[in-house]
């Protein structure tokens, strides 16, 4: 008897142990999708096609069958829960789909519950987290990283405002913030608007009409597949497919037109120019093989699309799932579940949750999932962190000229490129802008330059400009007396600028102000920034608090605020006596001084004993007689024809020179200089006088605000008249001190005026500029041709046309010392004397040359021969020649008398 329960114990134990170490003979898993759509129609084929092949292939699973059960969910979020409850019951130990970001927000709670792993393959809604649906799985990108592409595709071209436009589910919503992120950070600002999940044609028209109200023309489509592409169809009907457009798709248009079972000509019509984004698939041979093996499946009948990126994935889904699987059963052998106690509490009779069963190993096939790594039909088959398979990447594709053309790929290790990205993985870094590159693109209309982006205004609705309603200071902007006509200065730049800006820019100012008062360009800027104006035009100074809510372009005029005072006559300085000739003035006179000396001491020295003597002597007498002629009180007199002829000019010259530092130094010393009591802005402060200010500006803000003056002390001035009339009565006889304006206005006043004039520096830096809406691409290209202006001198002759007719104020007030002679007012007079001088000395020279020659020739004729070096005989005629000219001029015709004898007048000594 013992023997028998031994026997039976022992071959019931290795029962249990061979069942035990059996791999089961199927294993379940789930298919929840809408097979009617672009993406169900490639998926489904697809997904069959891998569990026929896997089914197939003996090197996985060992014998174990794969069981697919599959459901509709026909784009329901409730059918599709239903869906999943009903493949639930079947065991399944992993659930793959669905498409739908909203179906799979439902689906991965379920599978939360159950522990059963879910694997998606198109559901790319940014919120479905691996931290909230930890056993939510993607072997397709999230959009948050097709957002990035997205965003760095505007950025590329440099836009700064875009439209998106959304279907209003949670791919789209989530979608569409997950890129408005990514734009923050290259400081870009999007609008969205959005259309309903079951849109229409005229929907999309209403829409599409709402945003031509907006400047942006750059256009980012977000929707679901749409095989008739019904979208771009209402924007082709609207004329909206032009080169004022461009439309940037997400990879629902790619996945569309690459599902085209036969290319729609008349559909692809409607895309001409239109960019998108397909995610990037790489070419290899179990790639090329598939794809044959589809088009012999299309020819059955049994798929009815082309094949899509999507397609791909949901076969490589269920690859992933099986290697899984494998692994999975070669470690714990058998598939187990257990009953939920709760849901077999729900005592229900249609529903059968007791059925449902939890998966008792699903956390261990998660992670076998989660370390998968293969090449598949798509490409690399890893997951990152997020529980998102690591992408290669995406095409950026072209439609134009009835084709679709890679005009190059994206990733985010290296940004754009005109080769397709790396297949190995790597973290993100951080690429240069300048290094991304793409091909041409033919944009909207058939061009291939970089479209604008956006339009600031039409014939229909011109901008609208406010312009200052000036009533004083009327040369830089007013109407001109109502009649609707605005012009002045700062209306004549805008003019220019707006030539150069590259576009048509319809506009319409619109006064601000009464006529009577200046109008305050606070308010003005103001009603910029509240949508009152597109834009002001005028004198309006860029301040702090006017760039916090507008924006400013490049000031076209430096201005800033500086102090008018009258002017009293200034004590005479100790060297006021220097101040009529300039610097240059006077170390010319100097020099011609010593000239003047040199040269008749020259002409002098031969005929006139008065400049013959002692070295010294002759030094002495040279320049005093050349210094004493400013007096006239030279006692040596010339006797030499060309030193009287050399007098007579340089004695001229004197003369008018003499007469017009007497003349100069006279004004310096009677006209009124600029000075005043007031010496800067710090002692206009501690003088507690009355100040005026010129109403409207921001003057009284920086003056209260900035300085702390008190109001009380501030006048408001509206007119030159009243500077005039304020500034001559004085502080003491209700008048005041002093003005505190800009620099502009100021020298426009002190034009017509002489007893007024700007004390000390410019105490702040500022300049006028054109404000714009905030983020108004307008400020920036006006910028440009501000600058442009500038480069030309084209700022400088529109300020020289309205203010310069009678000479410019600035130049007036930049010429310190207007009474000092230059010497450009006097250089024809030392041009004479300089020729008069040197054809004297000419003269002179070739004089002396004659007899010293003359002197020669005799000596040679009567002295007998001597031998001596050439050299000694060149040194020799040059040290007789010397002196030869040093003899006076008595003895050298002397010299020549026919009766003396030459030699011994040589003898000589020399007087």
């Amino acid at each position: 008897m013992a023997k028998a329960l031994f026997l039976f114990i022992f071959i019931w134990v290795l029962l249990i142990a061979f069942v035990c170490c059996q791999r089961p003979k199927f294993v379940n898993i789930g298919a929840v999708f809408t097979y009617d759509s672009v993406i169900g129609r490639a998926a489904k084929p697809a997904i069959e096609a891998a569990v026929y092949d896997i089914n197939r292939d003996t090197r996985i699973l060992n014998g174990t069958e794969v069981r697919l059960f599959m459901k509709d969910a026909q784009c329901n979020v409730f059918v599709g829960s239903v869906g999943a409850f009903q493949v639930l019951e079947e065991q399944v130990v992993a659930i793959i789909g669905p498409q739908s970001s909203g179906i799979a927000h439902m689906i991965a709670e379920i599978a939360n519950g159950l522990q059963v792993p879910q694997v998606s393959y198109a559901a790319t809604d940014p919120t479905l987290s691996a931290l909230q649906f930890p056993f939510f799985v993607r072997t397709t990108q999230s959009d948050s990283y097709q957002m990035t592409a997205m965003a760095d595709l505007i950025g590329f071209y440099g836009w700064k405002e875009i439209i998106a436009i959304y279907v209003d589910d949670d791919s789209g919503r989530n979608g569409v913030a997950a890129l408005d992120d990514q734009l923050e950070k290259q400081m870009a600002k999007i609008y969205k608007l959005r259309l309903s999940i079951n849109f229409d044609d005229t929907e999309i028209m209403d829409l599409l009409k709402q945003s031509k109200l907006l400047g942006p023309r750059v256009y980012v489509v977000h929707l679901n597949p749409d095989p008739r592409l019904r979208f771009f169809s209402v924007a082709q009907k609207l004329q909206m497919m032009n080169d004022n457009y461009v439309w940037l798709a997400t990879d629902w248009l790619s996945t569309t037109i690459d599902s085209f079972s036969q290319i729609n000509q008349t559909s692809l019509s409607a895309l001409q120019g239109v960019v998108g984004l397909r995610q990037h698939i790489p070419e290899s041979s179990k790639k090329k093989a598939f794809l044959s093996r589809w088009r012999v499946t299309q020819e059955k009948g049994s798929a009815s699309s082309e094949m899509n990126s999507y397609g791909l994935q949901a076969y490589d889904t269920v690859w992933t799932v099986a290697y899984a699987i494998d692994r999975f059963i070669d470690e714990f052998k058998n598939i187990t579940f257990s009953s939920n106690d709760k849901l077999n509490d729900m005592k229900t009779s249609d529903l059968q949750l007791g059925k449902l069963k939890i998966f008792s190993n699903g956390s261990s096939l998660l992670n076998k999932i989660l370390q998968m790594n293969f090449t598949g039909l798509s490409g690399h088959i890893q997951f990152n962190e997020d529980r998102n398979i690591e992408s290669g990447g995406y095409d950026v594709i072209n439609i134009a000229h009835m084709s679709i053309n890679i005009v190059g790929y994206w990733s985010n290790i290296s940004g754009f490129s005109i080769l397709p990205p790396d297949t190995r993985q790597g973290k993100q870094t951080n690429y240069s802008r300048v290094d991304q590159k793409l091909q041409k693109i033919t944009w909207p209309g058939g061009k291939t330059e970089r479209p604008r982006g956006w339009v600031i205004a039409d014939n229909e609705r011109p901008l609208v400009i406010g312009v200052p309603y000036r009533a004083s200071f009327v040369d830089f902007v007013t109407e001109v007396n109502k009649s609707h006509k605005i012009e002045g200065y700062c209306i004549d730049v805008f003019l220019e600028a707006r030539k150069l800006v590259p576009y048509d820019v319809p506009y319409r100012f619109e006064p601000f102000g009464d006529g009577r008062f200046n109008p305050n360009y606070n308010e003005l800027t103001q009603m910029v920034a509240e949508d009152v104006f597109d834009a002001a035009v005028g004198d309006i100074a860029i301040v702090t608090n006017r760039t916090k809510i507008v924006d400013f372009s490049q000031p076209y005029a430096a201005t800033g605020l500086v102090i008018v005072a009258p002017v009293r006559n200034s004590k005479s300085s100790a060297w006021v006596f220097l101040k009529p000739f300039t610097v240059e003035m006077w170390c010319v006179t100097a020099a011609s001084f010593v000239m003047i000396a040199v040269v008749i001491w020259i002409l002098e020295h031969r005929v006139n004993d008065e400049f013959r003597g002692p070295p010294r002597r002759q030094i002495v007498t040279m320049f005093m007689f050349s210094f004493s002629t400013l007096f006239k009180t030279n006692q040596e007199t010339t006797v030499s024809p060309l030193g009287r002829m050399v007098m007579v000019v340089w004695l001229f010259i004197l003369m008018v020179i003499s007469a017009s530092y007497t003349a100069s130094l006279t004004s310096i010393l009677t006209v009124q200089q600029l000075s005043s009591p007031i010496t800067g802005i710090d002692s206009l402060i501690a003088s507690n006088w009355p100040i005026g200010y010129q109403s409207g500006t921001f003057s009284y803000d920086y003056l209260t605000e900035s300085l702390y003056i008190p109001p009380s002390r501030l006048v408001p001035l509206r007119t030159p008249e009243e500077y005039e009339k304020a500034l001559r009565l004085g502080p003491n006889n209700g008048g005041v001190a002093a003005i505190v304006d800009e620099l502009p206005y100021v020298e426009v006043f002190l034009t017509n005026q002489s007893d007024f004039g700007i004390i000390g520096q410019p105490f702040t830096k500022a300049g006028w500029g054109f404000a714009f809406r905030r983020e108004s691409p307008l400020a920036v290209d006006m910028s440009t041709a501000i600058l442009k202006l500038s480069e030309t001198g084209e700022l400088q002759r529109i300020h020289k046309r309205w203010f310069c007719k009678k000479g410019c104020a600035g130049d007036k007030r930049r010429n310190s010392e207007p009474n000092q002679l230059h010497l450009i007012s006097f250089w024809g007079l030392y041009l004479l004397c300089g020729v008069i001088t040197s054809l004297a000395l000419l003269l002179f020279l070739l004089r002396v040359v004659r007899q010293f020659v003359r002197y020669k020739r005799r000596q040679m004729q009567v002295a007998s021969p001597s031998v001596i070096s050439s050299a000694t005989h060149c040194s020799q005629v040059i040290f007789h020649f010397f002196d030869f000219i040093d003899e006076k001029e008595e003895a050298i015709k002397k010299m020549f008398t026919p009766c003396e004898n030459p030699t011994s007048q040589m003898s000589l000594g020399r007087s």
